[in-house]
């Protein structure tokens, strides 16, 4: 099967359950959102060069899709969602994202101002420092869904807010 299909020539996409929604819609503005963090992450991991950060920043992609799953149907359909099993985040990850910031935050900031992404020269924490800038977009804008009353779970609001945090910190502590 082929990737191009023409059926989102219309405007719509679809959604999991056989479900379609404008691409213009909030809902697929927050998925376009955490898409782009995901990618963003991976230019950071790419350029990094210590086994223990790729790894966090390969569990933090992984948490990724999950989350994006949850955005992926609509609020009538979440019952399906939760009975196909599918990945979701929960409040042990976001104590995992609190957790991974406070243990860094403790391996001393270097806090020099305002941050200006690759003055350092360092192309892992320029990717970080734009991580950062795209999880709060998507944190607005998954906020935005939740405001025009398509409920959003409380631990993805969350979420977000944290990784920006980490990401934040990460930028300030890592080293090629």
């Amino acid at each position: 099967m082929s990737i191009i299909t023409g059926r989102g020539d219309s405007g719509d996409t679809d959604l999991l359950f056989g479900k379609r929604i404008a691409k213009t819609s909030l809902r697929i503005e927050a998925l376009g959102n955490v898409d782009e963090l995901n990618a963003a992450l991976g230019l950071a991991r790419a350029a990094a060069h210590d086994a223990a950060w790729i790894a966090l920043i390969d569990g933090l992609q992984e948490r990724l899709i999950g989350l994006m799953g949850q955005l992926a149907y609509l609020p009538e359909d979440e019952a399906r969602y939760v009975e196909k099993k599918y990945a979701a985040l929960t409040q042990s990850d976001l104590d995992w994202v609190t957790g991974e910031a406070h243990q860094y935050e403790a391996k001393g900031i270097k806090f020099t101002g305002w941050a200006r992404p690759g003055a350092e020269g360092s192309l892992a924490r320029a990717g970080l420092d734009y991580s950062r800038a795209v999880a709060r977009r998507a944190e607005r804008s998954v906020l935005a869904l939740h405001e025009s009353g398509e409920p959003v779970p409380e631990v993805v609001r969350l979420f977000f807010n944290r990784l920006s945090d980490l990401l934040w910190i990460l930028a300030r502590v890592a080293t090629d």
